[in-house]
């Protein structure tokens, strides 16, 4: 939780169930991985052909159970408000 905690306010990866990724600025979390991204794309990958597409989303709520896995930025990436 530390690490989410520094992550806020910067960009972080979202992998989704169903092989989707989110991309967006981390606004809140809570103990249960229910997340609040802003300015945010969704990544979707067409199983059949491989080929990805994004949506653009202004803001979004993640249900912690759909999560899989979320990166924090690069270690170098700066706080950006």
């Amino acid at each position: 939780m530390e690490l989410l905690q520094k992550s806020l306010s910067s960009q972080v990866l979202v992998e989704l169930k169903g092989q989707r990724k989110l991309k967006g600025k981390l606004r809140g979390y809570d103990q249960h991985l229910n997340l609040i991204l802003e300015d945010a794309e969704e990544i979707a990958i067409d199983p059949e052909t491989k080929q990805e597409t994004v949506e653009s989303i202004k803001t979004i709520i993640v249900r912690g159970d759909n999560v899989v896995i979320v990166s924090p930025p690069p270690k170098s990436a700066k706080k950006t408000e």
